[in-house]
């Protein structure tokens, strides 16, 4: 389990192509210092384990699943990704509940500035934006943030200048595609709605005659 906080960012050093998928190489820098071996490491909001080490660089293997959801496979030599390692027993939750299952992938629509705040307007499947609500949590990229508003296919989220400076998001441009992982609460109460709805779609005429509307 992750936060969204992100710890660092890294630098993928080379990306070869495996019978599997892809191995990436990710120089850590001082997360090296308390990975290990088989330990996980959510690279962009994806959660990856650590294959190899040697130094401050991390080995880790990319599936087909993976690749398919993810921008994972478009990272090359030089690409800067943001890292997180997953939480110990004890930590504090700074963000929100991340798992580093990515749900699908977005794209940059428009970028705007306004009461010293970066908006970033992200368009998606309509599936990811279902389960997402207006001051929810969503993760983008790895990154915790607040939702400002949610449309049909459509969200923006409000960057502070502590998020663009320690991630990868200040380097977003229209057109380029970031992964989403929506809040797992949301999720779970979509599905328990949908069930009790019926099953077969949520509407707000069955949310009435649940009692919920």
């Amino acid at each position: 389990m992750f936060t969204g906080i992100i710890q660092f960012v890294g630098t993928v050093r080379r990306a070869e192509p495996t019978r599997q998928g892809r191995r990436l190489f990710i120089d850590l820098g001082p997360l090296a210092e308390g990975v290990r071996l088989g330990d996980s490491v959510a690279v962009n909001g994806a959660c990856l384990t650590a294959a190899s080490l040697a130094g401050s660089v991390g080995a880790f293997d990319v599936v087909a699943e993976t690749l398919s959801r993810t921008t994972l496979g478009t990272l090359s030599e030089g690409a800067r990704v943001n890292l997180e390692r997953a939480m110990r027993l004890g930590e504090g939750l700074e963000g929100h509940i991340v798992q580093g299952h990515i749900d699908g992938t977005g794209t940059i629509e428009r970028t705007e500035t306004a009461g010293g705040q970066w908006l970033l307007h992200v368009r998606c499947d309509k599936a990811l934006t279902d389960e997402m609500v207006s001051k929810g949590s969503v993760a983008l990229s790895g990154v915790s943030l607040t939702l400002a508003g949610v449309a049909d296919g459509r969200f923006h989220v409000a960057l502070i200048p502590t998020t663009l400076a320690e991630t990868t998001l200040q380097g977003l441009r229209v057109g380029d595609a970031v992964n989403i992982e929506t809040d797992v609460l949301g999720k779970y109460v979509r599905r328990l709605l949908g069930q009790l709805a019926g099953g077969d779609g949520l509407t707000i005429e069955k949310l009435r005659q649940a009692g919920f509307a």
